[in-house]
């Protein structure tokens, strides 16, 4: 009898040869990549990277940040700092448990070598960016586990190449650790797997809004809607599970509260539900609220995101009607109403928050932090919807005549087009702001023990005595500006405990945002002052500085430059400069360059 054909045996070796046991490394390795795209730790290093890069160069986008929580910080640790209103034991809007946690950052940083103000500063910075990658990671895996790791990848590009991340990521404001918290308490309740975690999504966005701002607890809506429509549709038993999860979520919220209570009565000395003082002043105020500092238009939030998201923003916006018009034309005959409803509440989200915010009269750009992982999510689903169409289009149709390849160029065109347009705001930002955090270093050798350094006009630019060294200390001299200063925290050390600055009486400081004389000291104390010159400015026909606010760095005869650094005249620059970085190359016409003046350390001249 002839033997076997040769060639079925060469199959048989073959698929020998193709067979991977499951327990093998490099078949684990292909498994993570077929779930997520790239393996979690990929991810993470991604998003590390452009946290780090935020923490390091990032400008400080808002005064709130220096005044309300670094200067705080550096009273606790260092005993002194300049204290406004909202620490004020009269009005407790701000929580020191918050706060705590970055002093002991700050305070482990002082046990390391080369230690000094600068180095805590930057060691707080550099810890917020890694719990930001750290929580962008958990949000993006349960993405790829929940939804497909095409999305997850979009995730990604949308997160780390917008000037939005560039600025939240490693701010010290409770609008980022609310952020941080929300994609901890979204990951929760994305993804399913090994069970439904509707109360581990409430204490995420419990502890985002107790310890941190009290309103981006709405951000959990749309999830505990969707626990309460399916518990309604379900039998007995799993009404009564899904009831259980959501009291359990709310017994963990008021355990929060009790804990941010009991530490702000210790620092305060007295009952502060600080929560609670915070949604009372933004709506039931009756001495004018949050709109005392300045009201924008209801289109406010559409210009900034598109500046900070681009077409990233455009796409978030669209991802509802893409997913309306797939289930209307591209309906398949796996999704199930569980899987749209998920999907519908995945969008909700964001487009909740940007409704409540836009109808708001107070607006600021750090109050869409806590949402730009649900836009950057938004985003990923429209951009999958888009793809999908385009792969799935009928070859008889005008789209499915298009070359694949041709499809997969403008796409992809368009994406590196985006990255492009964000990482050119980023340096355009950096390159342009970046002054007020780096004028500060001659003060180590030219200045002593005890020395003021003073601020008119830049108030609001500086940014922390973390960058005062020898207990230098900030003081105020007096300019246009007309509103409320800080003032400065008491360092008298009196009654059981620490930080007396916390809980003693506090003079000149109102929740009117209106002007305390007592802020101001008289110029001849200070040793040092900071300053902008505006040339460009000064080249208008009949330009004469405001009575309060001279030429300081023209006034050589007083004051002596220590250290100068370019800072971008945004009043004489074109909005294009402005908003993305523009060369400074002769080919580049005069109106789009970017016009500058000089952010100056001055001392004065004894």
């Amino acid at each position: 009898m002839p033997p076997p054909p040769q060639p079925a045996r060469s199959a048989q070796v073959d698929e020998a040869k193709k067979f991977v046991h499951p327990s093998a490394k490099h078949a684990k390795k292909q498994a993570v990549r077929n779930t997520f795209a790239i393996e979690p730790i990929s991810a993470f290093y991604i998003f590390l990277a452009a946290s780090i890069t935020a923490a390091l160069f990032a400008p400080i986008q808002d005064c709130d940040e220096t005044f309300n929580y670094w200067e705080p910080t550096h009273y606790l640790s260092h005993g002194y700092g300049l204290q406004t209103w909202e620490y004020s034991p009269d009005y407790a809007i701000r929580s020191w448990l918050y706060i705590s946690f970055h002093a002991i950052l700050g305070n482990f940083r002082r046990m390391l070598p080369q230690s000094n103000k600068v180095a805590e500063f930057y060691f707080v910075r550099y810890s917020l960016a890694f719990i930001c990658a750290l929580c962008q990671t958990l949000m993006w895996k349960a993405i790829c586990l929940a939804l497909n790791p095409r999305v997850g990848l979009f995730f990604i590009a949308a997160l780390v190449s917008s000037p939005g991340n560039f600025h939240s990521s490693a701010a010290f404001l409770p609008s980022s650790f609310a952020m941080y918290t929300a994609m901890l308490g979204a990951a929760a309740f994305i993804n399913w797997r090994g069970g439904i975690k509707t109360s581990q999504g409430m204490f995420w966005f419990a502890v985002g809004g107790v310890f941190g701002w009290p309103f981006a607890i709405a951000l959990c809506a749309p999830f505990v809607f969707e626990e309460g429509i399916f518990a309604l549709f379900s039998d007995k038993e799993r009404f009564f599970e899904a009831a259980l999860r959501v009291v359990r979520g709310v017994v963990a919220t008021f355990v929060l509260v009790f804990f941010d209570v009991a530490i702000n009565t210790f620092f305060y000395r007295k009952v502060e539900a600080v929560s609670w003082n915070i949604v009372k002043y933004n709506i039931f105020s009756s001495t004018g609220g949050p709109d005392l500092y300045g009201t924008e238009p209801w289109h406010f939030y559409f210009k900034n995101l598109a500046l900070n998201f681009n077409a990233w923003f455009i796409l978030a916006l669209l991802s509802l009607p893409l997913f309306v018009f797939q289930k209307i034309f591209m309906r398949s005959a796996t999704e199930t109403f569980q899987s749209g409803l998920r999907t519908l509440v995945f969008l909700s989200p964001f487009y909740m928050w940007l409704a409540i915010f836009s109808l708001q009269p107070h607006k600021e750009e750090r109050f869409m932090y806590p949402a730009y992982p649900f836009l950057a999510l938004n985003a990923a689903l429209a951009i999958h919807t888009l793809l999908s169409f385009f792969g799935n289009a009928d070859p008889k149709s005008l789209v499915g005549k298009i070359p694949a390849k041709l499809k997969l160029l403008v796409v992809s065109l368009g994406l590196i087009l985006s990255v492009n347009v964000g990482l050119a705001r980023i340096w355009g930002i950096y390159t342009a702001y970046s002054a007020p955090l780096s004028i500060y270093q001659p003060l180590t050798e030219v200045g002593e023990q005890g020395d003021t350094v003073c601020f008119g006009k830049e108030w609001y630019r500086f940014p922390s005595s973390y960058f005062l060294p020898h207990d230098m200390h900030a003081k105020f001299i007096r300019s246009e500006f007309r509103g409320l200063l800080p003032g400065e925290f008491s360092e008298a050390r009196t009654g059981f405990g620490f930080w007396s600055g916390t809980w003693l009486p506090s003079m000149g400081l109102n929740d009117r945002n209106e002007e305390d004389m007592g802020k101001y000291v008289d110029m001849k104390a200070c040793v040092f002052l900071v300053d902008t010159q505006y040339p460009e400015q000064q080249k208008e026909p009949g330009w004469t500085p405001p009575p309060n606010e001279p030429d300081f760095v023209a006034d050589t005869k007083r004051w002596e430059e220590v250290k100068c650094v370019p800072f971008l005249d945004a009043g004489e620059t074109s909005f294009l400069a402005r908003a993305l970085w523009v060369p400074d190359w002769k080919v580049v016409p005069e109106k789009f360059r970017r016009k500058w003046g000089r952010h100056c350390l001055l001392k004065q001249k004894r």
